[in-house]
């Protein structure tokens, strides 16, 4: 599944973004001027505190909300254009996984929609279970599972069209930190394997820095970058290197960006 080709080209684009949102109480501007480049095979944290717009950035990427100025393209597309393409899966916060279907029919759901056949179906289910460690676990239904397991199957359901784009909001916010460790670890191991670009938001600087090769660090609303981290990490990244200089280094500027979009609010 892993698609080495153009690493490093510009796949998602925002420039001069905002984003109103118009109330009962009257207008609020959820983003301005959000400006960033996300290149193919880019693993990219969004982090700030809550109600900055980190969600609602990855939602105008995946055409659920839509900017009212400035332009987004998402591989030199229209968002709108890019979902009609299936260009991107979307992992949410909750699983949201039907509980009368089996983990296996969860993840057939969207090839069912699109109208893949049904051997072609089993062999992709198969596959991507295969790659969250279920394997074996298809025939399950989602209350036999544990929080962590379901929500590797919703990972999963998003991986089973084989977009190239994996966007994830908050997927492991409410897991304890022992089950959190493991999928941090497990979805930088997908990643390696399948080669996509992925946008991930977390309320964690240790996540966000152990995660990515790029961290985007947003400020209270109005939600602006305040800045960019370009991660030197490895690419390879056992739990152990979040006691290096270099992973606290970083976690700090991640820190002191935080610090600084309030100051700036």
């Amino acid at each position: 599944m892993k698609d080495t080709t153009q690493i490093g080209q510009p796949v998602i684009e925002a420039r001069d973004l905002d984003l109103t949102f118009q109330t009962g109480d009257g207008p609020v501007l959820a983003l301005k001027d959000v400006n960033l480049t996300i290149n193919k095979g880019d693993f990219v944290s969004f982090i700030g505190p809550s109600g900055c717009g980190k969600t609602t950035f990855l939602r105008c990427i995946a055409a659920l909300e839509h900017p009212t100025a400035g332009t987004l393209t998402v591989n030199g597309l229209t968002p709108d254009d890019a979902r009609m393409r299936r260009a991107y899966g979307y992992v949410f916060q909750a699983a949201g996984l039907y509980p009368w279907r089996t983990i296996a029919g969860n993840v057939k759901l969207p090839l069912e929609i699109m109208g893949f056949s049904r051997a072609e179906q089993e062999e992709r289910v198969r596959k991507v279970l295969e790659l969250v460690e279920l394997a074996g676990f298809g025939g399950k239904f989602p209350w036999q599972l544990s929080g962590g397991m379901q929500q590797r199957a919703s990972i999963a359901r998003a991986l089973a069209f084989d977009a190239d784009i994996l966007l994830m909001d908050e997927p492991f916010g409410a897991l304890d930190e022992i089950v959190r460790d493991r999928l941090n670890e497990e979805v930088l191991k997908l990643w390696a394997r399948t080669g996509k670009t992925i946008g991930f938001v977390t309320h964690s600087i240790p996540e966000a820095v152990y995660l990515s090769t790029k961290i985007v660090v947003m400020s209270p609303r109005p939600g602006r970058i305040t800045d960019v981290i370009d991660s030197p990490l490895p690419r390879e990244r056992p739990l152990d290197i979040r006691d290096s200089r270099a992973f606290i280094e970083i976690a700090h500027r991640v820190r002191e960006g935080l610090r600084a979009g309030h100051h700036d609010d």
